[in-house]
């Protein structure tokens, strides 16, 4: 007997799309204002460049995604050395996509994830809330490394841009969700 999933579980997994939706939104806003000197300029003390933050961003996303949803069309890593922000910015774009897919199959309740693998050597989770959680403060700890070292090397965000990454309910319109957080469309 085949068992529907629940409104909840579909509401979840559909909020889990948005909810994500509008994180990627986020670090495509941070590349798209980022002075280009930026990209590549050596931080103090031999910390990973802005380019390399990004590009461990999209890498982790695809073994995310290998591990936990190996159905799902895996995008190319990016080489951190060689990525420019365009690259970048479509690579995130992509991957954000499928960690888009995987989300839905894992809190929706009607794909093939069941569990959660965030690295080969890591104990899977079930699928539930806590891996978007997981998946939201890793990125939100390399967007903030992002704007610490832009401000560090002299190219600080403009304020207008780093408000910006709390307006949700404009993150939110730009994803295609017009009413913001809550919105049932």
């Amino acid at each position: 007997m085949t068992t529907r999933p629940s409104k909840v579980r579909r509401q979840l997994g559909r909020a889990a799309v948005q909810i994500f939706a509008a994180n990627e939104r986020m670090n495509q806003i941070l590349i798209e204002h980022l002075d280009p000197a930026a990209w590549t300029a050596k931080p103090p003390g031999g910390a990973r460049t802005i380019a390399a933050i990004f590009t461990h961003m999209h890498n982790v996303r695809t073994k995310w995604v290998r591990l936990t949803a190996p159905h799902l069309k895996v995008p190319r890593q990016l080489d951190r050395a060689h990525c420019t922000p365009e690259q970048a910015r479509a690579g995130l774009a992509e991957s954000g996509a499928r960690c888009a897919e995987m989300l839905a199959e894992a809190l929706g309740g009607e794909g093939r994830v069941r569990k959660f693998c965030r690295d080969g050597w890591a104990r899977p989770w079930p699928a539930g809330p806590e891996v978007l959680c997981y998946m939201l403060a890793h990125e939100a700890h390399h967007r903030g490394q992002v704007c610490m070292l832009a401000h560090q090397l002299g190219f600080k965000f403009p304020i207008k841009v780093t408000s910006g990454l709390w307006n949700w309910e404009k993150l939110w319109k730009e994803c295609g969700v017009p009413g913001g957080p809550g919105d049932k469309t």
